[in-house]
């Protein structure tokens, strides 16, 4: 055994043993113990259930120790063993599992209520986030395509490769929702911090009204030794930039034996920032809401009421996959007529899907190896690559992680959707026989 798998041993037999004891001291059962501090308490168990071997993880603490301090959003290659089979273009769909949130705000006339039904769909995404396995970096060009999802239309594509961004578009008869997607990280050895420099905008057709979301930073947990466990803590900010009043929620850092984790608390505010309605609730199970005083304390002959709670989950599912998060890797919620650019249709993917991890890591190198490829012909020929549906703007967005070019939905996407739903002529398509294919250059020998 290794000298971290010993020490990972001894941990974990205390920990055990500190869990009994203070479980049964305070009277709660079946508590989750968990370290804030990124422990091992149980790296031994964490090894042997899941794909992560522990002589895995040894060889990867070694490799990732320079990178101790460093941003490794795009600098290090990744064992195709911590994956999940599903693309970050396909977790950006994802949000729009709770999308009824966003059309009772645009039917809402309450102001305030607009903003408590926005903020909950924003509060609902990070379900998602406990799931710990990392998806696929998209590979430049790749897209992802949503119909068939309470009529909206989805697309996002990879616009960027240094620095890794996405841009992502989605609409329905009562929003219009865009975002740019990038992320600075900082690697910190057995835990990584993550910043959201994107910007999220969503805007409700009825009135017109725009809403901004500042989103609180992200810790994923014990990445090499231990129980892998994410968590958010901080700030939420949803501003109504149109009218001025904005929702602020307090997402509680996790402390030990869990305490505090999933809650979140805050308040809607009026344009001259006076509390009108509270907000409460867990990330992971419900959302809910009181109107209050201006002191904040909930008014009298009011009460709290649900308006948001997660969709029942699959029991034991390989990935803790939800049940809409199948629906994203299926081909249910795709077009008749695919992209061939599409994250669905990647063979990495697709093999790690079906548990073939071998076929996964060697398709991960050649796609790899192919973007490269395609990178240095671009700098041969000083050319660029240009995303399809996106183009870069001369806005600059700034977040409090840093400032951030924006990407702007061009409308073809539309126009082709339009165009290829009525070639088809009602036929079936097999869309799993399509070839990925997200590449500028057909024929690189060619170039």
């Amino acid at each position: 055994m290794s000298f971290f798998s010993s020490i990972a041993s001894s941990l974990s037999n205390f920990g055990s043993t500190m869990q009994k004891s203070v479980t049964g001291l305070l009277g709660y059962e079946g508590l989750e113990v968990i370290n804030p501090e990124g422990g091992t308490e149980d790296a031994v168990e964490e090894a042997q259930r899941g794909r992560w071997k522990q002589e895995d993880r040894d060889s990867y603490w070694k490799m990732m120790h320079k990178y101790i301090g460093s941003d490794v959003t795009s600098m290090v290659t990744l064992p195709v063993l911590i994956f999940e089979p599903m693309s970050m273009l396909q977790k950006m769909a994802e949000l729009m599992e709770y999308h009824y949130l966003l059309d009772l705000a645009d039917e809402c006339e309450d102001p305030y209520m607009r903003l408590v039904y926005a903020s909950s769909f924003f509060v609902s995404v990070y379900y998602a986030l406990q799931r710990t396995w990392k998806p696929f970096n998209p590979i430049l060009g790749e897209t992802y395509e949503m119909v068939n999802h309470g009529g909206i239309t989805f697309i996002a594509e990879q616009v960027s490769h240094h620095p890794p961004m996405s841009a992502g578009h989605a609409e329905n008869d009562h929003f219009v929702y865009d975002i740019t997607s990038k992320v600075k990280t900082k690697f910190l050895g057995n835990s990584l911090d993550i910043y959201p420099l994107g910007r999220t905008r969503v805007t409700l057709k009825r009135d017109g009204v725009v809403l901004d979301l500042v989103p609180p930073p992200t810790k994923a947990n014990n990445l090499i030794f231990g129980r892998t466990w994410v968590d958010s803590s901080g700030e939420m900010i949803l501003t109504n930039s149109t009218m001025g009043d904005k929702v602020v929620l307090y997402f509680q850092p996790c402390g030990w034996f869990g305490a505090g984790r999933y809650e979140v608390d805050g308040y809607v505010y009026n344009e001259a920032e006076e509390p009108k309605i509270l907000i409460t609730g867990k990330w992971n199970e419900s959302m809910r809401y009181q109107p209050c005083d201006m002191e904040g304390e909930p008014l009298q002959g009011t009460e709290l009421k649900e308006v948001w709670r997660v969709a029942e989950a699959p029991s034991n599912d390989r990935f803790q996959y939800t049940y809409f998060s199948r629906k994203i890797n299926s081909f249910d919620t795709a077009p008749k007529k695919l992209l061939a650019s599409d994250s669905r249709l990647r063979p990495d993917r697709y093999a790690l899907e079906k548990g073939d991890l071998t076929k996964a890591g060697s398709e991960k190198s050649r796609l790899e190896e192919r973007q490269r490829a395609e990178k240095r012909i671009r700098e041969t020929k000083n050319q660029q690559f240009t995303p399809r549906w996106f183009d870069p703007s001369n806005e600059i967005a700034t977040t409090p992680w840093g400032d951030l070019e924006i990407y702007k939905y061009n409308g073809k996407y539309s126009e082709h959707r339009v165009a290829m739903d009525s070639s088809t002529n009602g036929e079936e398509v097999d869309l799993g026989s399509t070839e990925f294919n997200p590449w500028q250059f057909a024929d690189l020998a060619a170039e």
